[in-house]
């Protein structure tokens, strides 16, 4: 007797999920058969649209240089705190929106390793994502500094072992990702920070690949500095700006590398002399991104209707889903799950590898299958819980079965009852 297929199974998840109904928020959710992409563009929100007219129609357009005076400028504070209290684990006062993911990973880290003249190592994993290596290669040219590098598993990250296994008397900075780009492997923020703190050394956390979709904790774990961008799981659009976090404890101290008016005590006055501003807008540099910040602000509000432990709970059983069919379907076909087998381990994406992906892709988008490719040979399915169906994830892996099996002349045979 024939079990249930993939699609059958995914239309059962889709009926008990009780955020279903939250995808018809989103603009254009039934635009292609699957988007998987989120993780690294997420869908607009459909009040974006109406929200971004108004701006543009009522303060733009009708307020004109007034905006600035009326609320404009406190705006990257304002978004910054519910950014905080959504999602971070902050508290007020610590989060700021601002610049470019690079920009502000750059600023946080040269910032670090000036609080630490004395030590001459930075710390970071070589699958990290570029910018991040890339940033601290120039930071370490710049200051003379040494890289201490970890690797890590292909489909994990760095672990407290790999962390206390380099650092030292020397490390000024550890440099990590929350969620790892490619792998979607989650790392221990709160025991490798304190692995730092005791060496006496600094953390920066990049979220970018987690915030919105796995919970953090910033302050209770102690977290030195943190940057993220917002396009992503906080569906912000395409360029939208960046957020950092500095805790409280450093804010007065902060000495960050590009000095601009508005980070200034009091930018107005023009003054001749740098004065930084107290609190986290001394992080900011020049004027602020006013409309790439608005969309972020509604997916936020949407967040805290849902609440971060159902969004979790979510993607935890969407990424369970893909990689028992990823199993079942695809691994005959030598598919290989580069991602953490238990879902508690992973962010919200999955990577899973075969040397046909390169190829397959740009077939699969032409189809309105839409996830993407990481070298050498990976295809990440990336999963936003609230904009993503289980049905969309049963349309991927069918289509990528198909595929592999026209490729090698056998059928796709249908899963098996559990899946």
């Amino acid at each position: 007797m024939t079990g249930p297929t993939l699609a059958d199974r995914a239309a059962e998840l889709d009926t008990a999920d009780p955020l279903a109904h939250h995808r018809k928020l989103f603009l254009g959710a039934d635009a292609v058969q699957s988007y998987l992409d989120g993780n690294s563009l997420g869908r607009p929100l459909a009040r974006t649209v109406d929200s971004l007219t108004a701006f543009v129609e009522e303060q733009w357009g009708g307020r004109l240089i007034r905006g600035w005076d009326e609320g404009w400028l406190e705006l990257p504070e304002r978004i910054g705190d519910q950014l905080g209290r959504v999602t971070l684990g902050a508290a007020a006062g610590q989060c700021i929106v601002a610049d470019s993911t690079s920009v502000l990973l750059y600023k946080l880290a040269r910032a670090a390793v000036a609080a630490r003249p004395d030590r001459t190592e930075i710390v970071i994993d070589r699958d990290n994502f570029p910018t991040d290596r890339f940033i601290v290669e120039g930071i370490a040219r710049e200051r003379g500094l040494t890289l201490r590098w970890i690797d890590v598993a292909y489909d994990g990250g760095a672990t407290p072992a790999d962390v206390s296994a380099v650092v030292g008397p020397q490390t000024a900075l550890v440099l990590l990702s929350h969620v790892a780009y490619r792998s979607g492997f989650v790392a221990d923020v709160p025991a490798i920070t304190r692995i730092a703190h005791d060496a006496g050394a600094l953390v920066l956390w990049d979220l970018s690949h987690s915030v919105g979709s796995v919970p953090a904790e910033l302050d209770a774990w102690g977290v030195d500095y943190a940057a993220g961008c917002s396009y992503k799981y906080l569906n912000g659009g395409p360029g939208a700006p960046a957020w950092a976090y500095v805790a409280q404890r450093h804010l007065a101290t902060l000495d960050q590398p590009i000095l601009g008016w508005l980070g200034s005590a009091d930018p107005f006055a023009m003054g001749s002399a740098y004065q930084p501003a107290a609190g986290i807008r001394r992080l900011v540099s020049g004027t602020p991104p006013i409309v790439g910040m608005l969309a972020m602000r509604e997916m936020l509000d949407l967040i805290e209707e849902v609440g971060m432990p159902a969004v979790r709970r979510k993607s935890e059983l969407l990424t369970a889903f893909a990689a028992d069919a990823v199993e079942e379907l695809l691994s005959r076909y030598g598919v290989v799950l580069a991602s953490p087998r238990a879902a508690s381990d992973r962010g919200g994406h999955i990577t899973i590898d075969h040397p046909a992906f390169a190829a397959m892709v740009p077939e699969l988008w032409q189809d309105g299958i839409i996830p993407d490719y990481r070298n050498p040979d990976g295809i990440r399915l990336g999963l936003s819980p609230l904009s993503t169906s289980f049905a969309e994830v049963a349309v991927a892996v069918d289509g990528i079965a198909a595929r592999l099996a026209a490729d090698t002349g056998t059928a796709v045979r249908a899963p098996a009852p559990g899946l």
